[in-house]
């Protein structure tokens, strides 16, 4: 991608401007009425015991982060009317478990995601960054969503502190060793970080519109989760007028996606062995997601040569 790519999603202006003011408004107010009730029954989930935690707040909290998302897609579907062009779409259903995967380009990928699975499949836990563990009321709500939440060391720190490699790897699959206990869509960026040209550069990736995938978090959630997974999800997600950022999106300025999902048998010894200290299972995971990541990298070529249309 080029970098005239990247940033074309549109100049600013200033009607877009004040688009952008009053959709960050109108977004304030929607997670603020909502967080009240939300902090409700965080309180009530802290302190009534675990099972009736489970029964009682549990589900009202899952219905509150439900009401922000449909509040925040409906925004983009009638205010700022963002069009789809969603292909293979074929797996839903609330009473299974789900794996998936997506290039990570833009804050937008996870609104891009919800507005494909929302409502159609359990509510999507993401991987996220121990950081936002702190934002207002939405890092809250991640927390009390079982969201699991990873703590990224740098190279330079893990040169001085050895012992804390693989601590990340140990979160992936004490977190989905819990989801194991409900119906779960579990989505992974394979990728850990949003592209951009400088990080591309820096990888050396030899892909050309992707960085590197790492295949440990993947490779736990299925070794924790067993046959629950029976496929995984892959989603690839291309952005014709450039990729926008979250900016970008409450201005409006973001006015198209393409999506291309399919459906990819996972090899049922997958979830045996021991990635960690099984070097030949842990190779053979590793070609099959590059071999996984080959093909996403031609869809994202085949889709910048040509105009895409709704099916």
């Amino acid at each position: 991608m080029s970098k005239a790519e990247l940033h074309s999603a549109g100049k600013p202006s200033f009607l877009t401007t004040c688009a952008g003011i009053i959709s960050s408004l109108a977004l304030l107010i929607h997670t603020v009425f909502l967080g009240v009730f939300l902090y409700a029954f965080i309180l009530l989930r802290i302190i009534l015991p675990a099972r009736q935690a489970q029964q009682l707040a549990n589900p009202v909290i899952t219905a509150i982060a439900s009401l922000w998302l449909a509040g925040i897609l409906w925004w983009l579907n009638n205010v700022h009317r963002v069009r789809w062009d969603i292909r293979g779409l074929s797996r839903q259903g609330k009473k299974d478990w789900y794996l998936l995967s997506a290039n990570h380009q833009s804050w937008v990928d996870i609104f891009v995601l919800y507005q494909i699975y929302h409502g159609k499949v359990p509510l999507l836990k993401f991987f996220i960054k121990k950081e936002l563990a702190y934002v207002p009321i939405v890092g809250q709500a991640w927390w009390a969503l079982d969201f699991p939440f990873m703590r990224r060391y740098s190279k330079q720190f893990l040169a001085k502190h050895p012992e804390k490699a693989g601590d990340d790897l140990k979160e992936t699959q004490k977190a989905c060793e819990k989801f194991s206990l409900t119906p779960t869509s579990v989505m992974n960026f394979l990728e850990g970080t949003r592209f951009t040209v400088a990080k591309h550069r820096d990888q050396q990736s030899p892909f050309k519109h992707l960085l590197k995938p790492k295949a440990g978090g993947l490779a736990f959630a299925i070794q924790a989760l067993g046959d629950k997974f029976s496929a995984l999800t892959n989603v690839t997600i291309y952005y014709p007028q450039g990729i926008p950022s979250f900016w970008d999106m409450m201005c409006g300025r973001f006015k198209h996606a393409v999506v291309q999902i399919e459906e990819l048998p996972i090899p049922a010894h997958f979830c045996k062995g021991d990635y960690q200290n099984d070097d030949a299972l842990r190779l053979e995971i590793q070609q099959w997601v590059t071999e996984i990541w080959l093909k996403k990298d031609e869809q994202l070529s085949d889709l910048a040569g040509q105009k895409a249309e709704p099916l």
